[in-house]
């Protein structure tokens, strides 16, 4: 397993410390149903990059590294075939163990996503930095805990993690449970990441090798496919809620992998535009090309002009 290790030191270097995280409970004034809002800006206000996950229950607001990271952690539960719960449990773990940066700091000797301790036997340090490695010993634990999806989150997450804080988990399960929504397709295009700039030039394959290592084996490598000139073309199969999974990690990723354009099931997302989210609109081509045939089926990656 390759040794992706993404991180918030890329983030932390910019100028992002003393995260101010505020869980605010609004009741609906006509519906009477409780309305989650999260925010979690970093230093610089709005101005800054930001991915947003909006669901009928709540909006949450993230840094595109924790978005990637939150990405990560839900494909991960995917390509076990583990249900969305595992990753809510998961995401809820990681929100209070690291916001949902793979640090490379801790109590003791502990590290990355979730705090594992190499002394305890989790990995090498190494490892546990590791996103992919780390959701995956998370849920080696979750898994043998009978009964994970439906016990109390905070009891859930404390056989696996053993914290000396069990009840903490349970203040995230409500931002938690709208990522793992969004990242598991269930919330179609209920996560958007608003980027400046324009990117540095990409290539294919990082996006191919983060695909297949995150997502194998239910994204076999055959169904990525470069189609046409800087545009790669993912078959998820026939689940719309997978190809949603796919797309919604895509721009999770954007910022790192430099995506430029994704579009699926009839909508797309620009980079150029990415402060508008998802809109009703079919891919474009590279800079004068044609755009590529209308597909509902497949992801469509757009990285160069």
């Amino acid at each position: 397993m390759g040794q992706r290790k993404r991180s918030s030191e890329r983030s932390e270097q910019s100028g992002i410390v003393g995260w101010a995280v505020a869980l605010l409970v609004v009741l609906g004034l006509f519906a009477g149903v409780a309305v989650v809002v999260m925010k979690m800006l970093p230093d610089g206000g709005p101005e800054h990059d930001e991915c947003t996950v909006t669901a009928s229950d709540g909006t949450a607001d993230f840094d595109p590294a924790q978005a990637a990271n939150a990405a990560t952690i839900a494909a991960v539960a995917q390509a076990r075939g583990l249900p969305e719960r595992a990753v809510t449990i998961a995401l809820a773990t990681s929100m209070q163990e690291s916001k949902l940066f793979n640090i490379d700091y801790g109590d003791a000797d502990s590290l990355g996503l979730f705090q594992q301790r190499p002394s305890q036997g989790w990995g090498t340090p190494e490892q546990v930095q590791d996103p992919v490695y780390a959701a995956g010993k998370f849920y080696d634990g979750l898994v043998k805990v009978r009964g994970y999806e439906t016990m109390p989150l905070t009891e859930a997450a404390q056989e696996v993690q053993r914290s000396a804080f069990p009840e903490a988990y349970a203040k995230h399960e409500p931002e938690a449970a709208v990522l793992a929504a969004a990242l598991t397709g269930r919330a179609p295009g209920a996560l958007s990441c608003r980027l400046k700039g324009d990117p540095a030039p990409a290539t294919a394959a990082p996006i191919r090798s983060a695909l297949a290592e995150e997502f194998t084996p239910v994204l076999p490598a055959q169904s990525i496919t470069e189609t046409a000139s800087g545009t790669l073309s993912v078959r998820p199969g026939a689940d719309p809620g997978r190809g949603w999974a796919i797309a919604s990690w895509t721009v999770a990723h954007a910022s790192e992998l430099r995506v430029r354009e994704i579009a699926f099931d009839g909508k797309v997302w620009t980079r150029e535009d990415s402060g508008k989210g998802w809109r009703v609109g079919q891919a474009t081509g590279p800079s004068g090309g044609s755009p590529p045939p209308a597909d509902p089926t497949i992801v469509r990656i757009r990285y160069a002009d």
